[in-house]
């Protein structure tokens, strides 16, 4: 008997490693077959919307395919990289389920939840693939992008509204009435310092310019306080240079220059953003958190994909991938009003980042629960 139930014991194991292997290859090979065949269709619908542009602003062809286009798929990989990975799983598991091959693993004697392991072991490594693009891979490849973009497609800078105020240090605030991001001019500015909340110095001008031979201010038509107490000391002058910890980009916005920080200059960012009393932090905040949500996204979906579809149903596909494609996109539209709300409103941008996903995850444990054991 123990050798009967050593010898069923090992072909247990070899049939799961044949199952596991079987499961894993047909995931990750249905995900790299859909996505791939998507991006070629999204590429050749970007060429006839922008070949336009391209041509308007004689953009050369070697800069389009390896400056815009080559560094356009990893982006938009990770953009729909859950909702791929949903539809891949929808897709081969309802084939699996209709062939009667998940019938036939179940009655094995194999439990759904050891059926699920190589589901898992794929989506994790989709997930990791993720994070790895989304926060640091793409923001390299974001740079020549953008600058292609902002070249030959759009301007993706814009002259911040009148009247700019800002935190630069600790107790350092600076006002420029209007700020010309072109010619890198600012209009009436003035630096105030406080010492224990007091005023202790003033720097007003008529305008300020940035030196950039050598990355100074040029102070034009200043006026200089010095205050200690009730002793005033006053300097005045035409010009002059000088060092200021404020940069150019402080004085105006760049469309999502988001996309070409990873994560850690983000979180940087945010830091800095917050001491200049910036009203955009919360955008930055939403973007860093999504990043850590959406390849959570994926192993939550790759559970609700599993469990709606491996049960045999009249109708096949068709109808798992409905089904798949209707939960996908309410996730998509759950996750844009939650960033609506973040970004305009007063939820917390961690909130507004796993809510969505705390949601589905909520239905992935229902439907595993209800799925075919």
């Amino acid at each position: 008997m123990e050798i009967n139930d050593g010898a069923t014991a090992d072909a247990t194991f070899i049939m799961m490693k044949l199952i596991d292997w079987y499961i894993f290859k047909k995931f990750l090979g249905t995900f790299v077959y859909a996505i791939s065949l998507l991006i070629i269709i999204v590429i050749i619908f970007d060429i006839s919307e922008n070949i336009e542009d391209f041509l308007k602003n004689n953009a050369p062809v070697k800069a389009i395919i390896f400056d815009y286009y080559l560094n356009f798929i990893p982006y938009f990989i990770n953009l729909f990289v859950y909702l791929f990975t949903f539809i891949s799983v929808i897709f081969f598991t309802s084939k699996m389920a209709g062939n009667t091959e998940i019938i036939a693993i179940l009655s094995s004697g194999v439990s759904f939840r050891r059926m699920m392991r190589p589901y898992l072991m794929a989506s994790v490594l989709l997930a990791v693939f993720s994070a790895y693009l989304g926060n640091f891979l793409i923001p390299r490849t974001n740079e020549l992008r953008r600058d292609f973009k902002n070249k030959y497609m759009e301007v993706l800078t814009k002259d911040r509204n009148r009247n700019i105020h800002l935190q630069i240090e600790k107790g350092v605030f600076v006002y420029v009435e209007s700020y010309n991001s072109a010619q890198q001019v600012g209009y009436r500015f003035t630096l105030e310092k406080y010492t224990d909340q007091t005023l202790s110095y003033k720097l007003s001008a008529d305008r300020i310019e940035r030196d950039k031979a050598d990355s100074l201010w040029q102070i034009i038509g200043f006026v200089e306080r010095f205050i200690e107490g009730e002793k005033e000391h006053i300097i005045k002058g035409a010009k002059k240079d000088t060092i200021l910890p404020l940069k150019t980009t402080d004085l105006y916005e760049i469309k999502e220059d988001f996309e070409v920080m990873n994560f850690w200059e983000l979180r940087e960012h945010i830091a800095d953003e917050k001491q200049k009393g910036n009203d955009n932090v919360k955008l930055y905040e939403v973007e860093m958190n999504k990043r850590l949500a959406s390849p959570a996204a994926i192993l939550i979906l790759t559970f609700i994909g599993v469990a709606l579809s491996s049960r045999k149903v009249r109708g096949g596909i068709g109808v798992h991938l409905g089904a798949g494609i209707a939960i996908t996109f309410s996730y998509i539209l759950f996750m844009q009003v939650s960033t609506v709300f973040a970004t305009y409103g007063d939820l917390s941008p961690f909130l507004a980042a796993w809510i969505p996903n705390l949601f589905f995850a909520v239905i992935g444990i229902y439907l595993v629960t209800q799925a075919p054991k």
